[in-house]
C-alpha cells in the first residue's frame, strides 16, 4: 500500500480550533482522517469513491465536502492549512491534454 497523506499534528492545530465539532448521531469519522481524505481527492483527482478506505467511507469526504463548501467553511479551512503548511495556496489542473473539436466545422 502506498504512503497515505494524514495531517501532521503541527499542520492539524491549527484546523483542529476552527472544525465543526461533533454533532448527534452516528458516530463521527474522525475529522482529521476526513479532510486529509478531500485533501487527498483534491491533489490526485481521482473519484471520491477510489479515496482509500483509510480517510474513511467515500461518502462521508463527499458529503462534507459538499457541506462545507456551501457553508464556505472549507476555505477558512483550507486557509488555515495553507498558513500551516500542509497545501498550497493555488496549484494547477492536470496537464491532461485534449484536443477541442469545433462541432459547426465538422
Amino acid at each position: 500500500m502506498s504512503k497515505l497523506f494524514l495531517l501532521s499534528n503541527d499542520q492539524w492545530a491549527p484546523s483542529s480550533r476552527i472544525c465543526l465539532g461533533t454533532k448527534r448521531g452516528a458516530r463521527r469519522v474522525d475529522d482529521r482522517r476526513v479532510i486529509s481524505g478531500i485533501i487527498h481527492v483534491l491533489q490526485i483527482g481521482c473519484r471520491w469513491q477510489d479515496c482509500p478506505a483509510e480517510y474513511g467511507p467515500s461518502t462521508t469526504g463527499y458529503n462534507r465536502f459538499n457541506r462545507w463548501s456551501r457553508r464556505r467553511f472549507l476555505l477558512k479551512l483550507l486557509e488555515a492549512l495553507a498558513g500551516a503548511g500542509a497545501v498550497t495556496r493555488s496549484t494547477s489542473i492536470d496537464s491532461t491534454y485534449v484536443k477541442a473539436v469545433n462541432r459547426h466545422s465538422v
